[in-house]
């Protein structure tokens, strides 16, 4: 199996690229630019079994997407699984918001996930699956979160577009939603407030606890497993039964 994780260095995409280290497997990374963070990736997934390569490229314009592609072809790889777990924090007020800084967020937080599908489908086949990292965000209003909120709404609707034109061709398509992770994403919103934040999330959960990396990890492999050929376009949130609405 081959699996690309965009973000695939640091806080969840890494959890769940480390999931996909095993032996067999090829497990590529893609970031913008932190370079220690990425030899520390790949070294903790090949320790793990699985072959390992990290790939620099701006997930959030068509080129990018295509350079990341070209560089896997050119590698001899195919994608499994591709799952788009990139962020581009921008914490602003909307009516304060810098409109190109604000636009090249959305971008890569959203409109994204299609420059992805649309450059990696020559290296997809039947039976590949695609994930979206969203966020609870993405329909509930967070201060200072809109260019990652707005982004993730953006995505989920060009999701289900995605899963109609995609299901024929026998690729899937879903978005996990996990709860509050204070990845460095989070801390950049919420600065010095961020683990405050994840621990009353975790007191107030109806579990009692917080979320841990298997929760999204072992979800994201049982829908990229056989078992789960027919789900196609869901949003699915590992949140513990927070948020629920009657």
């Amino acid at each position: 199996m081959s699996i690309l994780v965009t973000g695939g260095t640091k806080g969840i995409g890494f959890a769940i690229a480390k999931a996909f280290a095993e032996p067999g497997n090829r497990v590529y990374v893609n970031y913008a630019g932190d370079e220690a963070a990425a030899e520390r990736a790949v070294a903790e997934i090949e320790a793990a079994g699985a072959e390992a390569r990290a790939v620099r490229a701006d997930v959030g314009t068509p080129a990018g997407c295509r350079e990341l592609m070209d560089a896997i072809a050119a590698d001899g790889g195919r994608i499994d699984q591709l799952v788009h777990c990139a962020v581009r924090p921008y914490p602003t007020p909307v009516l304060e918001a810098d409109p190109e800084t604000f636009a090249a967020a959305l971008s890569v937080n959203g409109t994204a996930l299609l420059y992805l599908v649309q450059a990696a489908l020559p290296l997809m086949d039947r039976g590949s699956s695609v994930f979206f990292l969203s966020s609870r965000g993405g329909r509930v209003v967070v201060p200072n979160y809109a260019a990652i909120g707005a982004g993730k709404a953006l995505a989920e609707s060009l999701m289900r577009y995605l899963a109609v034109e995609l299901a024929p061709r026998g690729i899937r398509i879903n978005a996990v939603a996990p709860a509050l992770v204070a990845t460095d994403a989070v801390r950049t919103i919420f600065g010095d407030k961020a683990d405050e934040l994840a621990e009353k999330a975790a007191r107030e959960n109806p579990t009692g606890r917080g979320i841990e990396a298997a929760d999204y990890t072992n979800l994201i492999r049982w829908l990229a497993s056989d078992e789960a050929a027919y789900i196609q376009g869901q949003v699915i949130y590992v949140n513990g039964g927070a948020n629920l609405m009657a």
